[in-house]
C-alpha cells in the first residue's frame, strides 16, 4: 500500500507537470518548507553565519518582487519561452544567494550560464552586499537571456570554453561549477580554477548529487565538504543539490 500511494503521488505530479509545464531541461521548482530550513542550516555550516541571519537572507530573496517581476517579464519575451518556465522558482539558488550574502565575495565565477536565472540571483546578492562582481562563462552565445539591468551592472559575460577561461581568472572568492556535468570535465574545471582561488574561497558544484568530483577534489586538497539535497515541492523531479568545499581556518592557540 505504501508503494502504491507513493507511486500514485508521483504519477499525479508527473501528469500535472505534463499539462502545466513547458520546461524540457534545467527544471525549476520551489522547495518543501522543511527542506528550505535544512538549506539554511547548510549555509550556516559552510559559512559560519548565524542561522537567524541565513534565514533572513533566504527570505530576502523570496521577498524580492522586483527581481521576480522582471524575470517573469523577460521569460515571457524569451524566444525559448515555449520550453522554459513562465516565472522564476529559486530552489537551491536561494542557497547561492545566502552564501554570497554571508561571505561578501569580491569575485564570483560561474560556469554554465544557461538562461541566466542563477546569474541574476547571484548578482542580486552582490548588489545587496554593495560590492563584488560575477563572471559567468558559457560556450553558447545566446546564453544569459534573462540578464538585464540592474543585475547586468555587476556581471561580466564570457562566451568561451570554461576550462580555458578559468585559467585566466584572478582572485576568485567563490566558484560555482554548473557546466558540462561529467566527472572528468568538472575535475578539469577545478584544476583550472584552483591556482586562482583566494585562501578563503568557497567552491560549489551544482551536480554534486550525481558526481563525486567535488568531494574527491576537496579530500585531495585538504578541504571540508558538505552536500545539500533538494526536495522539490509538488514536482516529479527528485531534485538536485549543492556541494560545497572550503578550507576551515585553524583556531588561534589559547594564550591565557
Amino acid at each position: 500500500m505504501a508503494v502504491a500511494r507513493y507511486d500514485a503521488r508521483l504519477i499525479g505530479r508527473s501528469l500535472d507537470w505534463l499539462v502545466r509545464s513547458r520546461e524540457t531541461t534545467n527544471y525549476t521548482y520551489d522547495l518543501e518548507p522543511l527542506n528550505l530550513d535544512q538549506l539554511g542550516w547548510f549555509v550556516s555550516a559552510v559559512t559560519g553565519a548565524s542561522i537567524a541571519d541565513v534565514r533572513s537572507w533566504l527570505q530576502e530573496l523570496q521577498d524580492d518582487q522586483h527581481l521576480s517581476d522582471q524575470l517573469t517579464h523577460r521569460l515571457a519575451a524569451n524566444p525559448r519561452r515555449r520550453i522554459c518556465a513562465s516565472e522564476p522558482h529559486w530552489a537551491r539558488r536561494l542557497g547561492w544567494y545566502a552564501l554570497v550574502r554571508a561571505t561578501r565575495p569580491d569575485h564570483v565565477v560561474e560556469t554554465g550560464t544557461h538562461l541566466g536565472l542563477g546569474s541574476c540571483v547571484i548578482a542580486a546578492a552582490l548588489l545587496r552586499n554593495g560590492g563584488g562582481r560575477l563572471t559567468t562563462i558559457d560556450v553558447d552565445a545566446d546564453a544569459g537571456y534573462l540578464i538585464g539591468q540592474p543585475w547586468s551592472s555587476v556581471i561580466d559575460r564570457r562566451i568561451e570554453a570554461s576550462v580555458a577561461a578559468l585559467a585566466t581568472m584572478s582572485a576568485v572568492d567563490m566558484f560555482l561549477h554548473d557546466s558540462l556535468h561529467t566527472y572528468e570535465y568538472e575535475m578539469r574545471e577545478l584544476a583550472a580554477v584552483a591556482p586562482n582561488l583566494r585562501a578563503g574561497a568557497i567552491v560549489l558544484s551544482d551536480n554534486a548529487h550525481d558526481s563525486r568530483a567535488l568531494s574527491d577534489w576537496a579530500e585531495h586538497t585538504g578541504r571540508r565538504y558538505l552536500f545539500f539535497k533538494e526536495h522539490p515541492r509538488d514536482h516529479w523531479w527528485p531534485g538536485d543539490g549543492i556541494g560545497a568545499a572550503w578550507h576551515v581556518r585553524t583556531a588561534e592557540p589559547n594564550r591565557r
